[in-house]
């Protein structure tokens, strides 16, 4: 898988961050979501890299980043602080300006990255979240039976560290085998490279901390944001998934109609992992919103 990609790492204060690139045009950042890696673009990829710069790169405490230990207030697995590695990332390939294209907990990066750097944000396509704050604000009983390691993760330590640690395997194949297309979504290659970085020392706690983070410092960011009227500048697309959490219980178009700009999107018939599940829509998506040129 991405056998197109050359692999690169960048060194941001002392955490070194995994990443890859190919193609040429128009620089596109790619940023994945939990519990996964840049694989996770594996369906999409090569063909993206035909029209684009594609740089993928895998989140501090995911995949073959470096797991930094948090401190007490969660900041080192802050959406900010992410948002800066994904920023030094881009940079480093001599890209001052960009657009983004991102699933879940790199889309909430995606986000915090607009929001405190709009000129370094061309355009932005968010798959399947609706805003941090906006979903804890709005929690429900389904959505919490849906997204229940949001509430885990968040639990102080060593609780939820040691229940992960002790088959993180289990662990992964339990959130994302428990969603609409079950684990049948998934390739075999895909879900090993999951697997592998599951069982990478440190993996649990800095997993814990980035939900942490967003439920605590993130929280903070976002609702300061509110507060000053802040809005998303550049063009926002959001995608979500007709059979997923996200879509089901919250209002996704109307809730960043709130928090952006412009804002346009709809859902696909498909479930939380679009990139994944429905690659060739995806595809279609990125082609008509993306400027290649």
């Amino acid at each position: 898988m991405l056998a197109a990609f050359r692999r690169f790492e960048v060194v941001r204060n002392g955490v070194r961050l995994s990443a890859r690139r190919a193609g040429r045009g128009a620089s596109l950042l790619l940023l994945h979501g939990h519990p996964q890696s840049c694989v996770m673009w594996h369906r999409v990829a090569d063909r993206l890299a035909e029209r684009f710069a594609v740089v993928m790169m895998d989140l501090r405490g995911y995949g073959d980043s470096d797991r930094p230990v948090a401190g007490p207030d969660h900041e080192a697995y802050s959406k900010r602080e992410m948002a800066l590695d994904a920023l030094a990332v881009m940079q480093d390939q001599d890209f001052a300006r960009f657009q983004v294209l991102a699933h879940d907990r790199g889309a909430r990066v995606a986000h915090r990255l607009a929001a405190d750097r709009p000129m370094a944000v061309e355009r932005l396509m968010l798959l399947d979240i609706a805003p941090t704050l906006s979903m804890y604000e709005n929690t429900s009983q389904a959505f919490a039976r849906a997204y229940w390691h949001w509430f885990f993760l968040i639990q102080p330590p060593p609780l939820p560290e040691a229940l992960i640690e002790s088959d993180p395997v289990r662990y992964v194949h339990s959130v994302m085998g428990k969603r609409h297309a079950g684990l049948d979504a998934f390739s075999t290659e895909a879900m090993a490279e999951y697997e592998r970085c599951a069982r990478i020392p440190g993996t649990a706690p800095a997993i814990c901390e980035d939900y942490r983070a967003g439920a605590t410092i993130d929280l903070a960011h976002d609702r300061a944001d509110v507060a000053a009227g802040r809005l998303l500048a550049p063009p926002v697309r959001v995608l979500w998934g007709q059979h997923g959490a996200v879509g089901q219980c919250f209002d996704v178009l109307a809730l960043w109609r709130e928090r952006a700009l412009q804002v346009t999107g709809r859902s696909l018939p498909c479930g939380h992992y679009i990139a994944e599940e429905a690659p060739a829509l995806l595809l279609d998506e990125a082609f008509g919103f993306f400027r290649s040129q």
